[in-house]
């Protein structure tokens, strides 16, 4: 088994520390447009398979996590694993089915960025991991608490709003065609961004539903990068498209 080597103490300030460098990069990506996707520059360096990327930078998360609760498999709450399972709801989507419906045949991302993710992931699956298998402390009790039936609806009902959204984004175009469209009908009629909106309720669900600090980290996280994400498409969708509706926001409804 996996001793306790850091206290409580120690792994909040940790966490603290990271939730500091999440507000840094949010600044510093309102300024920088991270380059992947449809923003990819051979200027940040080496580049390598858009598919591969994808898998390879968020495969540690799941990896880190589990290497934590295996010792600890007989002594997880069954709240813990409600938990537990709902974050790798997500990640076994977006690790083993979203890269390989891309149709980005051929398509690049900088080695750079799929480091730097990988580095996030491993830190992300840290801080859940140990917080279920040393911290957590969860009754049958929680199930009828408000946050966790509220956290559980908005969990859902963003994971559906990012799934919907990827899968009318992948089918914009055929497996042989690269061209970028403009996106039609649903909740791309108010916004340029759904799948990252869905994913913002997503994680604010998560977060509401486990009531912990480990979540309320990543979703600081999540919206450090995706709010900035957002804008960023919002603003090359304007550029390239000038028949893009004037109406539409980045990524919530009416406000931004």
């Amino acid at each position: 088994m996996f001793p306790l080597i850091i206290s409580w103490t120690t792994y909040q300030s940790i966490l603290y520390g990271w939730i500091v460098l999440a507000v840094i990069i949010f600044f510093l990506l309102l300024k920088i447009t991270a380059p992947y996707g449809r923003h990819t520059s051979s200027k940040w360096g080496p580049l390598v398979s858009n598919k591969w990327g994808w898998l390879i930078m968020e495969l540690p998360v799941l990896l880190v996590l589990w290497i934590f609760l295996f010792p600890h498999l007989d002594s997880l709450h069954t709240v813990s694993w409600i938990m537990i399972g709902l974050f790798c709801l997500h990640y076994i989507n977006r690790v083993f089915i979203f890269p390989f419906r891309l149709h980005t045949k051929g398509k690049k991302m900088p080695l750079i960025i799929m480091l730097s993710a990988v580095f996030f992931s491993i830190m992300n699956g840290f801080s859940f991991g140990f917080y279920f298998t040393h911290f957590a402390n969860y009754s049958t009790d929680w199930f009828a608490d408000i946050r966790f039936i509220a956290g559980v609806f908005l969990f859902f009902s963003g994971l559906y709003i990012n799934w919907k959204a990827d899968d009318i984004l992948i089918n914009l175009r055929k497996r042989d065609e690269t061209d970028y469209k403009i996106p039609q009908g649903w909740l791309f009629n108010k916004i340029s961004c759904p799948n990252l909106f869905g994913e913002l309720i997503e994680w604010l669900g998560f977060a509401l539903l486990c009531w912990n600090l480990p979540a309320f980290t990543f979703l600081i996280w999540t919206a450090a990068n995706l709010i900035p994400r957002a804008l960023s498409h919002h603003k090359w969708y304007k550029e390239k498209f000038k028949e893009y509706p004037a109406d539409r926001k980045a990524i919530l409804p009416f406000i931004v």
